[in-house]
């Protein structure tokens, strides 16, 4: 099985972080690296080696069953620094990255990812070792990458030798929070010829305030959003695109083309970005007015819908693009990184239930953008009804997350025994 682990650093970077401990929230941030061509060229040699070294040492995990960082340098050290010309840390490196790839392996197994044990997928993940693409990204500590934060250059390892002074760039806010927190290892990517520089940052977590009120958000495929206050995030413009970009895409299958394929993945990780943005650009606004007006933000619980729900053939693509599991990552990390309240509240019948007489009937949506009660009149748009809803839920539930708990029962008393 092939994992690539520049993949997974472009999963974490697209939703900016949201690893919580206590205290703290990891934030992941990007730089893009300026080399120059003789700079670029030994970056992708260490690539290359490093990711090399890495496929033999799964092969030899796989084939002698030690998985663990301890095992794997006792019996690969010496040999990963003859054999691929490694130093001694960056062959430390390649160990752990073989070590984390087989973890998250077996913790996709474990929860179920993969499939049953029994199907063709999971047989042809676990049958073979993990393999690692030529290009796929390294991590590098701090003894292999240094920071010089004034002169905005980096000092790293390479198979040539120490690279002292490689230029990085990123946006104002970006370099304001790696200079300020950033810790632990970074990870080198190639991505589109570029060379980027992805690292962690530990940031203080902000205490969440009571929240005077909760913003109520519906997500749905027509309206991306649509909040209890009446705001609407059409998803219209999306939803055209994403039809263009089918077309084109099965226009480029017909052909078959190795030419073909190349744009066909280009395209994908546009048509990806394009939809990356647009929830940030969604849940940026939510949280700027949830935190500016005092209030949290509470929306419905849609896991497991793609399981619950059976749709029509020509409607099971437009389902499974529906983004609305990353733009409740988005809302979730963003309010919790500008201390405000974040609830999540049982979807059920939230578009079909009155918020004012609470009657719950399926009659009260006549259609699809529109609500009205059968008991006492009340009208409005679907999404906004169910918004409130939200909203009203989150309230409740606001009650019982925030209730202090209660003291220990004091012990029954011993049988046999009465009161006087």
């Amino acid at each position: 099985m092939s994992l690539d682990r520049g993949q997974e650093c472009e999963s974490r970077l697209c939703v900016r972080g949201l690893v919580l401990a206590s205290g703290v929230m990891k934030l992941v941030v990007q730089v893009k690296l300026l080399p120059t061509p003789e700079q670029a060229a030994a970056l992708e040699a260490t690539l290359r080696v490093c990711n090399r070294a890495a496929t033999h040492v799964a092969s030899v995990a796989f084939d002698t069953g030690v998985k663990d960082c301890n095992g794997l340098q006792k019996l690969l050290y010496t040999d990963i620094k003859a054999t691929f010309g490694l130093s001694a840390q960056p062959a430390v490196r390649v160990v752990k990255k073989v070590v984390d790839a087989y973890a998250a392996l077996a913790a996709q197994a474990r929860a179920g990812i993969l499939g049953k044990a029994t199907s063709k997928r999971y047989r042809r993940a676990m049958s073979s070792p993990v393999s690692f693409r030529p290009e796929a990204a390294q991590p590098f500590d701090d003894r292999c990458l240094s920071w010089q934060q004034d002169a905005l250059t980096v000092s790293i390892w390479t198979v040539e030798g120490r690279m002292k002074v490689l230029r990085y760039t990123g946006s104002a806010g970006q370099l304001k929070v790696l200079h300020e927190h950033r810790k632990g290892e970074s990870d080198l990517v190639q991505r589109g010829g570029k060379w980027f520089l992805i690292a962690t940052c530990d940031l203080p977590e902000p205490d969440v305030g009571e929240p005077v009120d909760f913003i109520g958000v519906d997500r749905g495929i027509v309206n991306l959003a649509t909040t209890s206050d009446g705001v609407n995030y059409q998803g219209r413009g999306l939803r055209r695109y994403r039809n263009w970009c089918a077309r084109k895409r099965a226009e480029l299958q017909k052909k078959q083309t190795r030419s073909a394929t190349r744009r066909l993945a280009r395209r994908s990780k546009k048509e990806q970005r394009h939809a990356t943005h647009l929830n940030h650009r969604i849940s940026k606004e939510i949280v700027s007015v949830a935190q500016r007006t005092g209030r949290g933000i509470a929306v419905e619980e849609l896991g497991g819908i793609r399981d619950r729900v059976r749709l029509r053939r020509d409607q099971r693509g437009t389902l499974s693009s529906w983004p609305f599991r990353q733009l409740g990552r988005h809302l979730a990390y963003k309010a919790r990184q500008a201390g405000v309240a974040f609830l999540e509240v049982d979807a059920a019948y939230t578009s079909q239930r009155c918020p004012r007489c609470g009657h719950t009937e399926k009659a009260n949506r006549p259609a699809r953008d529109h609500f009205c009660c059968r008991r006492c009149a009340l009208a409005g748009p679907a999404d906004v009804v169910a918004g409130v809803n939200v909203r009203d839920r989150a309230r409740s539930a606001w009650v019982f997350v925030t209730m202090p708990v209660p003291a220990t029962a004091a012990q029954p008393e011993a049988k046999g025994r009465c009161d006087p």
